[in-house]
């Protein structure tokens, strides 16, 4: 490829966003155990230099999915904001192909920040001290595997940094974990395992069809027949539905977060899942348009089940933890009814939605995890009067719970009032239907969510609660603060998503008509 210096500097911050975790987890492996604390430091500030880098990757850009307006689709050089592809194994006609546009731009800064959070968060509070410098390298390592599945351009080099994330994301459960971790992680990883399966199928049945791995030739379907074009779908949505996790292949999701240690809450619930509906929308929606209008009215009403059913067992859960796991059950609800609209307000509410899921819910296992460590339990009954022992912390909790119930001016308001007015708007008895029951579960995510804030901040200080420190420390509010704004900034200006993802979409919508 012939690249000017713009293009150079841009290919360059591509690599350099992966490079430096991956030299960052490289370094911690090979300092010695003694040096434990110094090696945390180090990964933090591996993941600081990645996170501003990260930032760097918006200049540049514009307003259009890889570069070309609707008129343009199908015309050569079709490019993202910055695009580095070159050969990576010619005999295989497979190359290394990376890019970053408007709908996984704001994925990246939210999954460098999050992992700058954590990395830092363990320079405070360690689960087990003298090992914080192998958990730290393993969160680079998951970083890596993230970033890559939201810059790949090629659908092997997808796969392969899809599955980057399964080995560390497994040691970090059954390593650092609560009492039942290896059994979470056992069950973390067969299903992530069945579902990498069908994505391993799906991803050979385009590429073979095709005869290309190029995510941009290949959205709108080009070169798929129909029938192929259902079967991909078939198979690359139940691939993606079991890592989001989307109702009913969620079942390993609540009891992963809740034996996780907290930096490993915060990354699954802030970025991991987000791996699976990114997918759904660049991948399946993109590759196989056909499957995807065909499957819709399937996709919409599994979505508003998932939020029916898991606001009905949040409101049944006595575990905080494990009632904030099955939250993102129904959050991701919302998500999945908005992309299954396949229209540009729907799909706008999947993406900021992602977005302030991650936000909210990641300020929300932050939370949790400093009220376990501090009573050393996350039973709802044996957490009453949080707000007269720890005032603080208990405002902080209130306020990440009603953002993410949905409060207008909040983040979490955006992606859902949006999702049911997409489905209001398809319009017909089915999506109106679908619009009005997605509602309906947003009154009852209220719900539990005002029973959480009930049973934890308000009544009498039970024992446990009397006992606890109410100080919070620098490195918590270091971390809990970027979260705490983010949800206030996106509540009130949602074009910080909106703005640089509405381009994209019309033009993805656009190329699968």
């Amino acid at each position: 490829m012939n690249l000017d210096s713009a293009d150079r500097l841009g290919a360059a911050a591509l690599v350099a966003v992966l490079a430096l975790p991956a030299l960052g987890a490289l370094l911690l492996a090979l300092l010695p155990g003694r040096l434990d604390r110094a090696a945390r430091l180090t990964g933090t500030v591996f993941a600081a230099a990645t996170f501003g880098l990260s930032l760097l990757l918006a200049l540049g850009g514009n307003d259009t999915w890889f570069g070309y307006r609707p008129a343009d689709a199908g015309a050569a050089g079709v490019r993202p904001w910055h695009d580095l592809d070159v050969a990576w194994v010619p005999g295989l006609d497979l190359r290394f192909h990376l890019g970053v546009d408007g709908v996984s731009y704001p994925l990246v800064v939210l999954t460098a920040l999050l992992t700058l959070l954590c990395c830092g968060y363990t320079l405070w509070r360690v689960p087990a001290p003298g090992r914080g410098r192998t958990l730290v390298a393993l969160l680079l390592v998951i970083e890596v595997g993230i970033l890559g599945t939201f810059l790949a351009l090629d659908l092997v080099l997808f796969f392969l940094f899809f599955e980057v994330v399964l080995l560390p994301m497994y040691a970090v459960i059954a390593i650092w974990g609560g009492e039942r971790r290896r059994h979470a992680a056992r069950k973390f990883a067969l299903y992530t395992l069945f579902g990498s399966v069908l994505l391993l199928v799906g991803v050979f049945t385009v590429v073979t069809a095709a005869g290309s791995a190029d995510l941009v030739e290949l959205t709108g379907g080009a070169g798929l027949s129909r029938g192929t074009q259902l079967a991909a779908f078939t198979l690359l949505a139940i691939a993606f539905a079991v890592k989001s996790p989307l109702w009913p292949l969620h079942t390993w999701l609540p009891d992963a977060h809740t034996e996780a240690p907290t930096v490993g809450s915060v990354i699954l619930a802030g970025v991991l899942l987000k791996m699976g509906t990114y997918g759904l929308i660049r991948v399946a929606v993109g590759v196989a348009p056909e499957g995807a209008r065909w499957a819709a009215p399937v996709l919409g009403i599994l979505a508003v089940a998932a939020i029916i059913v898991g606001s009905l067992v949040c409101l049944a859960q006595s575990d905080l933890k494990r009632l904030i796991a099955y939250s993102s059950v129904g959050h991701m609800g919302f998500v999945l009814l908005g992309i299954a609209t396949l229209t540009v307000t729907g799909i706008q509410a999947a993406l900021i939605g992602n977005i302030a899921h991650g936000v909210i819910t990641g300020l929300l296992f932050f939370l949790a995890g400093a009220i376990k460590d501090r009573v050393h339990t996350g039973a709802l009954a044996e957490l009453g009067g949080l707000r007269d022992s720890a005032p603080r912390l208990a405002g902080l909790l209130g306020f990440a719970a009603i953002a993410s119930l949905g409060l207008p001016g909040l983040a979490g308001f955006w992606g859902e009032a949006f999702a049911v007015v997409a489905a209001v708007q398809v319009g017909g008895a089915l999506w109106t239907t679908l619009g009005v029951l997605a509602a309906l579960g947003g009154a009852l995510t209220a719900a539990y969510l005002l029973r959480l804030l009930r049973r934890v901040t308000h009544g009498s200080a039970s024992p446990a609660v009397l006992t606890l420190t109410p100080k919070l420390a620098g490195a918590e509010l270091v971390a809990w603060g970027p979260l705490v704004l983010l949800a206030l900034a996106i509540g009130l200006a949602p074009n910080l998503v909106l703005g640089v993802a509405e381009g994209p979409v019309r033009a993805l919508l656009e190329a699968i008509r």
